[in-house]
Order: C-alpha cells, then structure tokens, then sequence
C-alpha cells in the first residue's frame, strides 16, 4: 500500500539530485537505500527472494482468512 509523504521543495530538490546520482528508479528507492545504510541493515537479512516477492497486502493477512 503505497502513503503520501510531505516535504518541502528544498528536501524535494535534494531527493531528485539522489536520485539521478544512484541512478534509482523511484524516490522510494532513493529512501530505501538512505534508510539502509543510516540503519546499518544489509540486503541480504531480507532473503534471496528480496524484490522477487511482491510485498503483501492487507487481505493477506491469516487472521483474515477465517
């Protein structure tokens, strides 16, 4: 499920020149890798699978299923 995040146009600016100098896809990604490495997790804790999966959604949730 995809959230809407505020940020100012100077944040903005900053993320599109990360942006380009990663090379990313996406803003999420440009975040995604900043997050990783401020939180010193690597890749590989999240599996071999990691991008392969697609990410699960509410109505997968067990508890829902009865």
């Amino acid at each position: 499920m995809a959230k809407t995040i505020q940020v100012r146009e100077s944040t903005y600016r900053l993320l599109e020149r990360l942006k380009r100098r990663m090379s990313a896809k996406s803003f999420n990604e440009v975040i995604e890798r900043l997050a990783m490495r401020e939180l010193e997790l690597s890749d590989d804790m999240f599996g071999v699978d990691r991008g392969r999966l697609p990410p699960f959604r509410p109505e997968d949730r067990v508890e829902d299923r009865w």
